[in-house]
């Protein structure tokens, strides 16, 4: 299958060919595995801290571990897939995160279980840029916004149906089954990978940037490794974070540097792709729009298991309600982007997402279902017409030759910011908790084994009324900075962008 990248005055394709939808399957096969198995494992911490007698802090080290590795892959995917080709590399990547999952399922202590889920990152990290570019390649640039459409799916439904699924499948079989039940899906998309996707044709031209790696690549994993303590210490202040933090900042600094002064030959990421102003925008209004969404979405599910006594299965099904809302409005809002520019439906999405936030902002520890799901719903319908309409701007003024360098630029900004968006979330929810006496007395009950509905009934009403306070604060932060993204999205195209092919008014200037 080749590129198509029709001409400016082309009429915009009605929909996408059976081609695109053949390559579309192995791309969503690869993003359901890699972020279902986010939230999945998300559900098992508790059983692994019960399985392998682990302290909480060893047993949080098998999603830090993966989230650092995905972090520290990414950047060399743009190099590798235009020096390797994107077929041999996507399919390099889904036998990598399949071989990972096999071994997690075997691990024998939390020791073996972290380092496997290390070798689950190194692929997982691979597939979504990865996907991206071999999606826009098939699709061309006036299909973009109905292929961010699709790979959106996995996207936004995975961290909503992950809990229903972990839940399930501990309950029903045991966690060892979270991690194989990628095995058939990992060889089946493997198999397809190999028969769908187009022949590569690489350009082993091109010089590797060995400094540039020793820079970035350590630099995102300390500096995230920093953010994601903050959770933990409760302080930025504490040497944990600000040690591996600040040198994580000081190693991607000096790459930066390197980079605008010209010392690579082809550089690790194309710092020349900000020179596009859309790209530019895009990018900023990504990672606003992803520390407030990826943080919030920690909220909801704490809110229902913490306030309400929900269980994680019953929690999986309320959240539902937004990924509902997006599945109706993220088609539409994919066709919308490639006729008329991504941004009038990214802004109509933000205020839509701000309305349902803003519900949130009221909840208490007795709030009708009937208002809480409605909220939910309310913001998946404007989740389905912002996340991906913002890389739909991005990409599409990019060029064939650049597409895996910025997918792979918009992947790293989504990871740092969605590690940002977490550790403040969860910084603002735990010092809400800690200005409660009562709620302080229910978690030093569970900590110390009790049961809390042993306290008097006064303690544990106060208790969850307080909590229900500091998770209205929280969403009211949430709200503002969802509603900030306006400003960056009301600089996104308003109208279709001429192709990358063409001369355009804000070219990708390249050495």
């Amino acid at each position: 299958m080749t590129s198509q990248t029709p001409s400016a005055g082309t009429a915009v394709p009605e929909k996408l060919d059976r081609g695109v939808f053949l390559v579309a399957g192995v791309v969503v096969l690869g993003a359901i595995m890699s972020i279902l198995d986010i939230t999945v494992v998300s559900v098992a911490i508790p059983t692994f801290q019960s399985e392998f007698d682990a302290t909480p802090a060893q047993v949080a080290w098998t999603m830090t571990g993966y989230t650092l590795a995905l972090a520290s892959v990414i950047p060399l995917t743009g190099w590798a897939a235009d020096r390797f080709g994107t077929k041999r590399l996507y399919m390099l990547a889904l036998l990598l995160f399949t071989l990972g999952s096999v071994l997690c399922s075997m691990a024998w202590d939390v020791s073996s279980l972290v380092g496997f889920r290390v070798l689950q990152g190194l692929g997982g990290g691979m597939l979504m840029p990865l996907g991206m570019t071999i999606m826009t390649r098939a699709a061309g640039h006036d299909r973009i916004g109905r292929v961010m459409a699709v790979l959106g799916i996995p996207m936004l439904l995975g961290p909503i149906f992950g809990p229903i699924l972990g839940g399930w499948l501990i309950d029903a079989a045991s966690w060892h089954w979270i991690f194989l039940i990628n095995l058939p899906i990992g060889a089946v998309a493997i198999v397809y990978a190999a028969l769908v996707l187009p022949k590569d044709n690489p350009t082993p031209s091109e010089t590797f940037d060995f400094v540039g790696m020793l820079l970035l690549s350590p630099g995102l994993a300390l500096f995230l490794y920093g953010v994601s303590t903050i959770p933990e210490t409760g302080t930025i202040a504490d040497a944990e974070v600000l040690v591996p933090a600040l040198i994580g900042l000081v190693l991607v600094g000096v790459f930066v540097l390197r980079s605008l002064a010209e010392r690579a030959e082809h550089p690790l990421i194309d710092l020349d792709l900000f020179r596009n102003k859309t790209l530019s925008i895009a990018v900023v209004a990504m990672a606003l729009f992803a520390i407030a969404f990826f943080g919030a979405s920690l909220l909801f599910p704490s809110y229902f298991l913490q306030v309400r006594g929900e269980t994680t299965l019953q929690t999986g099904w309320l959240i539902a309600p937004q990924g509902f809302g997006a599945m109706l409005t993220m088609p539409l809002a994919g066709v919308l982007a490639d006729r008329i520019g991504p941004g009038k439906i990214v802004m109509t999405g933000i205020v839509v997402i701000t309305v349902g936030m803003a519900m949130f902002t009221q909840v208490a520890a007795d709030t009708s279902y009937v208002f809480l799901l409605g909220a939910l719903f309310v913001m998946g319908l404007g989740m389905g017409a912002t996340m991906m309409p913002m890389m739909t701007a991005a990409l599409q003024t990019l060029t064939d030759q650049n597409l895996a360098r910025g997918s792979t630029l918009m992947n790293i900004v989504q990871q740092v910011a969605a590690s940002i968006g977490t550790a403040l979330f969860s910084v603002l929810l735990t010092t809400g908790f800690k200005s409660s006496p009562q709620v302080g007395q229910v978690q030093q009950t569970l900590a110390d084994g009790g049961d809390p509905a042993t306290l008097d009934p006064a303690i544990l009403g106060k208790a969850a009324a307080d909590m229900a306070d500091a998770f209205g604060d929280s969403f009211l932060v949430a709200t503002i900075l969802v509603a900030l993204c306006l400003v960056p999205a009301a600089m996104l195209p308003r109208k279709r962008p001429p192709v990358a092919s063409e001369p355009s008014h804000e070219p990708i200037i390249m050495h």
